[in-house]
């Protein structure tokens, strides 16, 4: 089995931090992965995306057009260019409704995106839309904890479970930031430790 999940979002979202967390996630379950990231663009709010292959044919850390199996994005207009230029009919687009206008929406260049456009074009493809949004999220840095705790709960990776998530989060966070990261994991998760 091979898996490609593409993970895109604006720089300053955590995007390393939720790719890194799946990296390790995966690694603690014992499968072999493969990753690539941008990082060029953080510092200016431009578009920041990670690469994430996991399986023992997988040779190249990219992957190719149209072909990610889970995208997973942290912003509404990212999430439909991942939709659109990423992912496969009949995929899964994993994504956090929030909005950080890009240049094109800030200038009136371009309209803003609507969940409702990205839940039709997901009808239209056959893909699973998973929505995130947490309303009392007590820091915006922890939407890709929001993330994370969504594809543990609908055990999008076979053979990556909860331990492995908490694990991974254990492995890159440490005293107050691990505490409130894994609280809000585990609330969103419905599990306990």
């Amino acid at each position: 089995m091979t898996m490609n999940i593409y993970i895109t979002g604006v720089g300053g979202q955590g995007i390393g931090m939720l790719s890194e967390a799946l990296i390790r996630a995966a690694d603690h379950a014992g499968l072999t992965v493969k990753g690539v990231d941008t990082h060029g663009l953080a510092q200016r709010g431009g578009i920041v995306v990670s690469h994430l292959r996991i399986g023992e044919d997988v040779h190249s850390p990219l992957i190719p057009v149209g072909q990610a199996d889970i995208a997973v994005a942290l912003e509404r207009h990212e999430a439909l260019r991942a939709l659109n230029g990423s992912l496969k009919d009949g995929g899964t687009l994993v994504w956090y409704d929030t909005v950080w206008q890009p240049l094109e929406v800030r200038v009136g260049a371009a309209p803003e995106v609507a969940a409702e456009t990205i839940a039709q074009e997901c009808e239209r493809r056959r893909v699973k839309n998973i929505r995130v949004r947490v309303d009392d999220l007590p820091d915006t840095r922890m939407q890709n904890v929001a993330l994370l705790a969504a594809i543990c709960r609908d055990g999008l990776i076979p053979g990556v479970k909860r331990e492995h998530y908490e694990a991974a989060m254990e492995d890159l966070m440490e005293g107050k930031m691990l505490e409130k990261n894994r609280g809000l994991f585990t609330k969103l998760t419905g599990t306990e430790r």
